[in-house]
């Protein structure tokens, strides 16, 4: 029954790609970038590093543009003025398919014409499928209500955000997921496969995140104090069919997995670490991971002191620790999907870590400064001289340390070089009002004085160091 049920969705997708006029598209600024080992690399072989914002819609219709939250032209432009590279738009489960089986063509073609947008600016697009509190029914997002048979009982209270996650009818509709109850997920992997049919051939399409944040459901209490690797078993499973299904569109398009969120709590993942969990063996699987400070997050949301945020460095250890151990055992990929705080220290222990291991990040989040109600640029303040960065774009060789200081701008990178191709260093619109100065060791600059990118070729085998202030 499931083969027929794709068979059939395969032949509607090519009976509409067929039959209907193809809307006109934007060209994208850049190729598609591709999985190397543990980089993202472009055409030239460079190892690209990706500096971004999360843009997440969570209100249907979703994603219009022009109602002041969905991206635009000129968001897509003062993104890229301020370096950044990336954007993860939220897609939505409800939205893809609102009724059981029928998946929205009207919703694809406004997330294709957002994707085209960005692609213009030479943004790439990671397609995160989001959820928070699971479905509508408990004042969440995500699921469809007719994908989930479990509801909120009368004698529970809800107490939002990120509490309602302990309800037990909530978990319950969880494990309805993780059993594929009523084919749950097989409907999702319909939905996520007429997707990647959509856009697989936009090139910059960096992927698709499988699901957003998953709540381990009944089994959460076994995820601690060190993870849970028989909820992840059974977890890892859902996201190898999930991406089975997306490879029956795309072979080779990236696909994201995320660990269940008691990641958040500092609990470690537990998938692909044999002999508990089989290893990853498709090699256009990256790794998706969150970075937030418990401490931080609970001042937020929950009213506890901020004076106790300066314990937050020892959670970062915690959790940019458990990423090393995954990244090290599956040698994919990372990307820091979600991170995000009012407090620029916060953003600063984050943005640190993700330094030191040469980690692209997608920082929580961005909507539009344009529409009926105009913002002004988000960027400008002290969290945005955190955020708005000079870093290497492109390194044509492999990164072996970089450093900058959000003070005063300096900046040092050193890389092994491996082509002749020129590595690009976007340089902070942020932090030089009087322009800056550049020199390099191993290599010579090749861009014109004062330009937005500093563009470096190496003048030799050994490695090359550049330095800018």
């Amino acid at each position: 029954m499931l083969r027929l049920s794709r068979l059939l969705l395969a032949l509607a997708l090519t009976s509409t790609m067929v039959g209907a006029a193809a809307p006109a598209q934007a060209a994208p600024a850049d190729p598609p970038l591709r999985i190397d080992g543990r980089w993202f690399v472009d055409e030239q072989n460079r190892v690209v590093l990706l500096h971004g914002v999360n843009n997440v819609d969570k209100e249907a219709p979703y994603i219009e543009p022009g109602d002041g939250f969905t991206l635009t032209a000129d968001d897509a432009r003062l993104l890229t003025r301020h370096g950044f590279n990336t954007v993860r738009l939220g897609v939505s489960f409800d939205g893809l398919m609102p009724s059981r089986g029928d998946v929205d063509e009207a919703y694809l073609d406004r997330l294709a014409g957002v994707i085209d947008v960005l692609g213009a600016s030479g943004i790439h697009v990671l397609l995160d499928n989001h959820q928070d509190g699971l479905s509508k029914s408990w004042d969440g997002n995500g699921f469809p209500e007719w994908a989930i048979e479990a509801r909120p009982q009368s004698w529970e209270s809800n107490p939002g955000f990120p509490l309602y996650y302990l309800m037990p009818s909530m978990n319950a509709g969880w494990d309805e997921v993780w059993h594929n109850t009523n084919g749950v997920v097989d409907h999702l992997g319909d939905a996520l496969a007429a997707m990647a049919a959509r856009v697989a051939d936009k090139p910059n399409v960096l992927g698709i995140e499988l699901l957003n944040e998953p709540w381990p459901g009944m089994a959460f209490p076994t995820c601690f104090p060190f993870g849970c690797p028989l909820f992840d078993r059974r977890y890892q499973a859902v996201h190898e069919d999930l991406t089975e299904r997306i490879r029956e569109v795309s072979p080779t398009l990236p696909v994201f997995w995320e660990p269940n969120v008691t990641w958040n709590q500092t609990m470690p993942t537990h998938i692909a670490e044999p002999p508990l969990t089989p290893p990853i063996d498709d090699p256009n699987v990256a790794f998706s991971f969150h970075d937030y400070c418990i401490i931080s997050q609970s001042a937020i949301y929950l009213g506890m002191p901020k004076e106790l945020i300066g314990m937050c460095p020892l959670q970062h250890d915690i959790t940019w620790g458990n990423a090393d151990k995954f990244t090290e055992r599956t040698g994919t990929p990372a990307l820091l999907t979600e991170f995000g705080d009012n407090d620029p220290s916060v953003l600063g222990n984050s943005l640190s870590r993700a330094d030191e291991r040469f980690i692209g990040w997608q920082y929580w989040h961005y909507a539009s400064i344009t529409g009926p109600e105009p913002e002004e640029d988000p960027f400008l303040g002290e969290a945005g001289r955190e955020l708005v960065r000079t870093y290497p774009q492109a390194t044509a060789g492999t990164p072996v340390s970089m450093n900058f200081d959000p003070d005063n701008g300096a900046f040092r990178y050193t890389y092994r070089p491996n082509s002749t191709a020129q590595t690009e260093i976007y340089v902070s619109d942020l932090h030089y009002p009087d322009g800056y100065t550049v020199s390099v060791a191993g290599g010579e600059v090749t861009s014109p004085p004062g330009a937005p990118i500093v563009t470096v070729r190496a003048t030799g085998s050994e490695p090359v160091t550049v330095n800018i202030q």
